[in-house]
């Protein structure tokens, strides 16, 4: 398995400026959902691990206010650093190699970042151990194998074509070690990660203007993968743009499962791994 091509979706490519707004709207509102019920307040102490794009920290350094702390890190921090204001630092930052920044935090939080990381479990140990006792760790990821459809109504051969393609892409994602269906199993990484109270939940869009242009910016930033690991043609993926840049595809999202737990209180705080 290709493990050492790096991250398939390159923050330094054009389109990336274009996916993370697309992904903000479209999960977004979720994510602050859990960090509501979370209790996220004045004075709490971040870290967004694989920020990507600025929202997320720019939502959470309102809400901790000056006397908190928000932290963004990420492998390249091309869009990250727009965050870069006061009350956030960004710092470049291998989540699956590196050691965890210093903390400790009140809030760990990733977004699609430990489907893509290869050293997977590392990361979510070094998530787990910069929590203080108490500490919430909210991840956030993926399971493209719980729906595989990008158009789930495959009602005709344009429909047919964009699952095609999509299928593609995840061929692409899963030569370079993503896990297509790690979302479905984080509730018991996190237990055996030795975090409590966990619970999870699922959301994803089915149709919506900004599906559009996360698959229309996706394609664009793969196409040259695509056709030469032989898996589109640039007819095909000249026709599939062209679809939905009209508007005449219903094209939906993976399963985006979000779960969290709680560091321990206490001595069975020596018990995380």
């Amino acid at each position: 398995m290709a493990q050492d091509e790096g991250y398939l979706l390159d923050n330094r490519q054009a389109e990336a400026g274009t996916r993370f707004d697309a992904l903000a709207a479209l999960f977004d509102a979720s994510t602050f959902r859990h960090f509501e019920a979370a209790g996220v307040a004045e004075g709490w102490r971040c870290w967004e691990a694989g920020a990507g794009g600025p929202s997320v920290a720019a939502w959470l350094r309102e809400r901790v206010g000056p006397g908190g702390r928000v932290l963004a890190t990420d492998i390249d921090v091309s869009w990250t650093g727009t965050a870069a204001t006061e009350g956030v630092e960004v710092l470049r930052h291998d989540v699956g190699r590196d050691d965890p920044p210093p903390g400790p935090f009140d809030l760990v939080h990733a977004r699609l970042v430990l489907v893509h990381v290869t050293e997977r479990d590392a990361a979510l140990r070094a998530m787990v151990r910069a929590l203080r006792p108490g500490g919430l760790l909210l991840v956030e990821d993926a399971d493209p194998a719980l729906q595989p459809l990008i158009c789930p109504d495959e009602h005709g051969p344009e429909q047919e074509r964009a699952n095609r393609l999509r299928g593609g892409f995840r061929a692409l994602l899963r030569q370079r070690g993503a896990d297509l269906s790690y979302g479905r199993r984080l509730p018991r990484l996190l237990r055996e990660a030795g975090l409590v109270d966990v619970e999870a939940d699922a959301y994803f869009p089915v149709t919506s203007p900004a599906c559009d242009a996360l698959e229309a910016a996706t394609v664009r930033q793969v196409r040259d993968r695509l056709v030469a690991a032989g898996l589109a043609t640039d007819e095909e993926i000249d026709g599939h743009l062209a679809a939905v840049e009209a508007g005449r595809l219903d094209l939906a999202t993976s399963p985006m499962i979000s779960a969290w737990g709680r560091r321990p209180t206490g001595d069975r705080s020596r018990r995380l791994v």
